[in-house]
């Protein structure tokens, strides 16, 4: 166990830092088991991610696939897997698009932001304010170019397609897509989003 975890349940004086991440035991402090399985590094804190609905697990694997196949060969489609934006912020996006190279690198518990094209947030009822507000505001500052918010409306997914403005260093939202999601960035994709949870 690292120094940081002396302060247990409290975090150290200094805040979480990323490489903390990669030293998490497997249990939590009083035997719980996979404690720590889902777990991400916010601001220098550690954000604890509820249990999935099944809507949320079916579109990661439904949308991670189909962009993995429309993809171009030098990228590729990865979930749960946690992007590096600095040294005290270290999310697990819903899924991401990313260099091909960095993907096939068995090793990686992490990316870091210049790999990433595309983060892809689903929200759960647990994730709205971070998904919404915390979470695109960093990766906007980590320079990752693309941004798409996903959320449920009667049961069917709803895209919220965003392009970073790199004048402004911020999203600009570039669409909201029901039923279809058709786009031309950061590669020609489409998909028929009403068929991804069904």
């Amino acid at each position: 166990m690292s120094s940081a975890f002396e302060y247990w349940p409290a975090p150290p004086p200094w805040g979480w830092s990323v490489d903390d991440l990669d030293h998490l035991p497997c249990e939590g402090p009083n035997g719980e088991p996979d404690f720590f399985r889902h777990v991400e590094l916010i601001d220098g804190a550690l954000v604890f991610m509820a249990p999935q609905q099944r809507f949320h697990q079916r579109l990661i694997q439904e949308f991670t696939k189909r962009l993995d196949d429309q993809a171009p060969g030098y990228l590729a489609a990865v979930h749960r897997m946690d992007v590096k934006l600095g040294p005290r912020t270290r999310p697990c996006p819903d899924l991401m698009v990313i260099d091909a190279e960095a993907a096939a690198d068995n090793a990686r518990t992490f990316y870091e932001s210049r790999e990433v094209h595309l983060v892809v947030e689903i929200v759960s009822p647990e994730s709205v304010e971070r998904d919404r507000k915390l979470k695109p505001l960093r990766y906007a500052e980590a320079g990752i170019p693309h941004f798409w918010r996903v959320e449920e409306s009667d049961g069917r997914p709803v895209v919220y397609v965003y392009e970073r403005d790199p004048a402004t260093g911020v999203y600009t939202p570039t669409g909201i897509h029901h039923g279809h999601l058709a786009v031309q960035v950061p590669f020609p994709f489409e998909v028929d989003l009403d068929q991804l949870v069904k």
